[in-house]
């Protein structure tokens, strides 16, 4: 949560930077590859389990410091990715990102099980999310675009 408002405000001052929209949404672009890679592949939990119990029988054990830096890592990008989306979505207007947010982390806390139970069930989910992630993506860049174009024509 804490990661979120700061990347918010972040996000915020750094979309008044021409042409940013177009590397934030290049950064959406490669978030929806990564996403259709797992979806494709239909990782599960159990199966990343498996292979990292494998992977780690092979290599050396994990550390308590190295799992905690995963985490922080996976954290802060998930944060950063949510906070693009939306920042993305909203354009220009404060109230919308401010909504987007605190809707986004409520849902998170309250329904992030149920909406993982509901994606191994119906898989077309997934594709959906992405897609609408996807489009975000196009409209940053096409707008961000436009911002370039116009900045060099003046």
């Amino acid at each position: 949560t804490v990661l979120r408002i700061l990347f918010a405000v972040i996000v915020v001052q750094l979309l008044s930077i021409i042409g940013i929209k177009v590397v934030g949404g290049l950064l959406l672009l490669w978030v929806c590859w990564r996403m259709w890679q797992e979806i494709r592949a239909g990782a599960t939990v159990e199966e990343m389990e498996r292979q990292a119990d494998e992977k780690g029988a092979e290599g050396s054990p994990k550390t308590l410091r190295t799992a905690m830096i995963n985490i922080i890592v996976a954290d802060a990008t998930m944060s950063l990715d949510n906070v693009l989306a939306v920042a993305g979505a909203a354009r220009d207007h404060m109230e919308m990102l401010i909504f987007g947010l605190v809707l986004s982390i409520a849902l998170m806390a309250v329904t992030a099980n149920y909406i993982a139970r509901l994606l191994e069930k119906h898989f077309w989910l997934g594709y959906l999310g992405l897609l609408i992630i996807a489009y975000v993506a196009v409209d940053m860049i096409i707008s961000g675009g436009g911002e370039i174009f116009a900045a060099i024509t003046a």
